[in-house]
């Protein structure tokens, strides 16, 4: 019933959302003599707020078509390589002139990125994949939104994303690089686990985790204590709705997109009220720069996806509530997954000081859990004054925890 009142509200406010975007055009037209005035920027900006409060935020677009490297512009193109119903393996591949004229013509270490299935679009990496394209060969895990994929095309749960881990990394070949963002982390490691215990060619060289809840019990925060003190049949009743029309997914049972970002966006409420209220501020003085970054950031923000019952739940269930991994025991596909015999794979984990996602201890408690690794394959580090979005992208990121995992990497390759 919410996603269809949601639904209903949505195109409910369409033709308001018309009205506000005459507005706009009326105020800001170049034949408008009074365009000019406080009164048509008041006018103009407040439209143009109520216009954006009010679409629908689509899947943004990657927009990467070049990196500079050695100082060079290099060209990118993303292309698909790989996919399922719910994942596109997205190879970033780099123009080869163009790499050797900037003095790259070496094959450079396959890097898979697992973006989080976790309410935000792969795209919410943009700026890590940019990063990484410096000095290695690109892959991502681009998500597909669950409210999308037919009924026809079956379920997708917990173990589902751990095999499509382990097949996206047998694309890559023999001993690609795997950095997990937040919520992949477990996956990622219980993938890994099982592929070296089966000593796949594909295994990966190194696993760079970043931000993850291997074990949510160590510092939690707020999500946390939520997860924890609900009981799960009330994760069951309360976050679970059915796909309305007219999305390909109608009758699926999903945990909405706009639910997660409702959660997300309380957390700190009065952050974004003041973000929205310095645009209008910044719109009615005529800061254009401002207001196309305020606008940047939001139109990926606002942009989220579903994910699948079974999915969201099993989450919840296997790492946040029962803590089957760092416990030792989850079982997948009826083999108990054991980060034990993981020896040869590096192990990189990142964490950041002021992170209210995953708390501190949350990512390096890997470490521990794989006692089968010597000492100079693991490798822990905090970035200070980072809360979690910082841990993988921003200035930080570039200049402070992006040189130690590119060393990392460099260190582990064995191609």
């Amino acid at each position: 019933m919410l996603y269809s009142m949601y639904e209903a509200g949505f195109y409910a406010a369409q033709p308001w959302r018309a009205m506000a975007l005459a507005a706009r055009d009326f105020w800001s037209s170049p034949l408008n003599p009074a365009r000019e005035t406080d009164m048509a920027r008041s006018l103009y900006a407040g439209a143009d707020l109520f216009a954006n409060l009010t679409r629908r935020y689509g899947k943004p677009d990657w927009g990467i078509d070049q990196v500079q490297i050695e100082g060079r512009p290099v060209a990118v193109r993303p292309k698909e390589v790989w996919a399922t119903p719910w994942v596109k393996l997205l190879h970033f591949e780099r123009d080869a002139k163009d790499l050797a004229a900037a003095g790259r013509t070496a094959p450079e270490p396959k890097v898979l990125i697992v973006a989080p299935l976790s309410g935000h679009y792969a795209t919410l990496l943009r700026g890590t994949v940019q990063t990484f394209l410096q000095d290695h060969d690109v892959y991502v895990s681009d998500w597909v939104n669950a409210r999308e994929v037919p009924l026809s095309d079956g379920a997708f749960d917990f173990h589902d994303y751990i095999d499509h881990v382990r097949d996206m990394l047998k694309v890559l070949g023999k001993r690609p690089h795997v950095v997990a963002v937040c919520q992949p982390g477990p996956a990622v490691l219980a993938a890994a686990s099982l592929m070296s215990e089966d000593k796949d060619t594909s295994r990966p060289a190194s696993m760079t985790i970043m931000g993850s809840p291997i074990d949510a019990r160590l510092s939690p925060t707020v999500t946390n204590k939520l997860a924890e003190e609900r009981p799960f049949a009330w994760f069951e009743s309360n976050m679970i709705y059915p796909v309305p029309p007219p999305h390909a997914g109608v009758g699926r049972h999903v945990y909405p997109g706009f639910v997660q970002l409702a959660a997300f966006m309380s957390m700190n409420l009065g952050r974004h009220q003041e973000a929205h209220r310095q645009y209008l501020l910044h719109m009615m003085d005529g800061d254009g720069d401002s207001a196309d970054k305020h606008l940047e950031f939001y139109d990926e923000y606002l942009s989220v996806l579903d994910l699948t019952e079974e999915f969201y739940l099993q989450t919840v269930d296997i790492v946040f509530q029962r803590y089957l991994l760092p416990k030792g025991e989850l079982v997948h596909r009826g083999r108990k997954v054991r980060p034990e015999r993981i020896t040869d794979i590096g192990l990189l984990t990142v964490e950041g000081e002021n992170d209210d996602i995953s708390g501190i201890g949350q990512t390096r408690a890997a470490h521990g859990l794989c006692l089968g690794l010597p000492l100079e394959l693991k490798e822990d580090y905090v970035q200070p004054h980072v809360g979690h979005y910082g841990v993988f992208n921003g200035k930080r990121f570039e200049d402070e925890i992006y040189p130690r995992a590119r060393e990392f990497i460099r260190r582990t390759d064995k191609t």
